[in-house]
């Protein structure tokens, strides 16, 4: 066997992303909370960038404006103009995206790593005496919430329990799940324990003394259920905590049922626990009824997830005049940007250092590429905003569940851009509408034909099932088979394994568990 090393040469045209053009994709997909936070950092560490209010003398603003304009031109005249501006990056990434299809990556998760800065800090363009709106919003954001280990542990810090169980207990706890189960094996946990844990005492720690901490853990820790190894022990709990805090209310088949026939209860294979038990159904059903008081997370109880506070990207608004819908982005929250004249200025001067002057330059440079980015950004996606509120109308006059099949090529072709320009435009937004909130991307869906040819979403679908779903007798719930007929029937015409995929997606059991006896 030879090995040959050899020499040739050839000729390849390569288009790589320049580090702006990056940037400026990752503008475009920011949505507007994210966008606020990237001006924020931008303005703590550019000099040359700053903000501003609108002047109120329309004509003293024109001469601000005419003077700002006379500036950029002589910067850009006198600096080195990058080539791959703002503006020229979209061109070049749907060129690029053209010829690089797997190249661009058009889902919606975030490609950038987000710089943290430090909070508290002042703005050089926000030290004239007002009011510091980040340090308001931090005023008026909630304390940190306190873990439930942290809850657990200032809980049994109060028990009146022996020194060896408080010890174990606080090891316990530390092993509860923020669903408030203790699913660690009691054996695992003693062979993890670290030596002398009991400072006077130099026996080894026993698995039965971990039962009897554990048990003082489910007996004195609240809520009840705290602590339970799996869901039939968590409501077991629960319901002793009822029967001894309401000896008037008789839970005795309650807690049969619970501790017996769970799982038939939870398969609703009701007749079969009335054979069993001897319990007729209506006392089965009233049993169901009051295990409803209980929960399968009793850790919920004590933290809860914060909900995530969405800020629109954009209002959509009804104009009775022209019996249309208009849209407009909600970006007046965002500052208003510019260059520094003052430094912009000095970078032309040349009395001033040539170093000091090309710190000035390569940051203007990078303020005004911001400025542009912002502006294409609003641009770019104003434009896709009032192609998809012509194209979805009913939805705004009916509900989502009205939504027509509207693909992002169909968009990008009509704007003359590039589908994944389209899809980082969309990503992470959201619209207010007279229906509420909708993501944007909600909006964009494939779709299929009805027997009699009108286009009809995948959501429309959806929504159809769950009506077809929540008008069937409850006593004999109808198959995946007799639920696409009966889509059928309205013109949707759908297999069977489709119907259990959405029905999946809807969260809707089958038949057997929709049953009622």
């Amino acid at each position: 066997m030879r090995f040959d090393t050899s020499q040739h040469m050839r000729m390849s045209q390569q288009m790589r992303l320049a580090p702006r053009m990056i940037q400026s994709m990752e503008i475009l997909q920011m949505s507007l909370q994210e966008l606020e936070e990237r001006i924020e950092q931008e303005l703590e560490s550019n000099v040359t960038l700053e903000t501003y209010e609108p002047e109120a003398d329309p004509r003293a603003a024109a001469e601000v404006q005419r003077e700002a304009d006379q500036d950029d031109r002589d910067f850009q005249s006198e600096l080195r103009v990058d080539e791959d501006g703002a503006v020229a990056d979209f061109a070049r990434l749907d060129s690029f995206a053209n010829d690089n299809p797997d190249a661009i990556d058009t889902d919606d998760s975030p490609t950038r790593t987000r710089t943290e800065y430090e909070p508290g800090s002042y703005s050089p363009a926000r030290m004239d005496g007002e009011r510091d709106a980040k340090l308001d919003a931090m005023a008026s954001t909630e304390a940190r919430a306190v873990s439930l280990t942290q809850q657990l542990l200032e809980q049994w810090a109060f028990t009146e329990v022996d020194e060896e169980t408080r010890a174990l207990g606080r090891i316990i706890i530390e092993h509860i799940d923020d669903d408030g189960y203790m699913r660690v094996p009691l054996d695992e946990v003693r062979r993890t324990l670290p030596p002398n844990i009991l400072p006077d005492s130099s026996a080894p720690i026993t698995t039965e003394a971990l039962e009897r901490a554990l048990t003082g853990v489910q007996l004195y820790i609240d809520p009840p259920g705290i602590g339970a190894r799996d869901v039939r022990e968590c409501l077991l709990l629960q319901v002793d905590a009822l029967i001894e805090s309401e000896p008037t209310n008789d839970l005795t088949k309650v807690r049969e049922l619970i501790a017996d026939h769970l799982d038939d209860l939870i398969h609703n294979r009701l007749p079969r626990v009335a054979q069993k038990t001897g319990f007729t159904l209506d006392e089965i059903k009233t049993a169901i009824e009051q295990m409803r008081r209980l929960s399968i997370h009793p850790g919920r109880a004590l933290v809860s997830a914060t909900p995530q506070t969405i800020f629109p990207d954009a209002i959509v608004e009804y104009d009775e005049e022209q019996d249309d819908y208009i849209v407009y982005l909600t970006d007046n929250r965002l500052p208003n940007l510019r260059l520094n004249r003052e430094y912009a200025r000095m970078a032309k001067d040349r009395a001033i250092p040539k170093n000091d002057r090309e710190f000035l330059k390569t940051n203007i440079s990078n303020a005004q590429w911001l400025i542009d980015a912002v502006e294409q950004r609003r641009q770019t996606l104003l434009r896709v905003l009032r192609v998809v509120v012509a194209a979805q109308r009913d939805v705004f006059d009916y509900g989502i569940e009205a939504v027509k099949p509207l693909p992002m090529t169909q968009v990008a072709d009509q704007l003359g851009i590039h589908v994944a320009t389209v899809s980082r435009a969309v990503a992470g937004k959201h619209l207010q509408t007279p229906r509420g909130i909708i993501p944007l991307r909600k909006l964009f869906t494939g779709g299929t034909q009805t027997d009699s040819g009108e286009e009809v979403s995948w959501d429309a679908i959806k929504a159809a099932l769950r009506e077809v779903v929540d008008n069937e007798d409850k006593s004999s719930p109808l198959s995946d088979d007799a639920i696409a007929k009966a889509l059928k029937d309205k013109g949707l015409d759908i297999a069977r394994r489709t119907v259990a995929k959405y029905r999946g997606q809807l969260d809707i059991p089958p038949a057997r568990l929709r049953k009622q006896f």
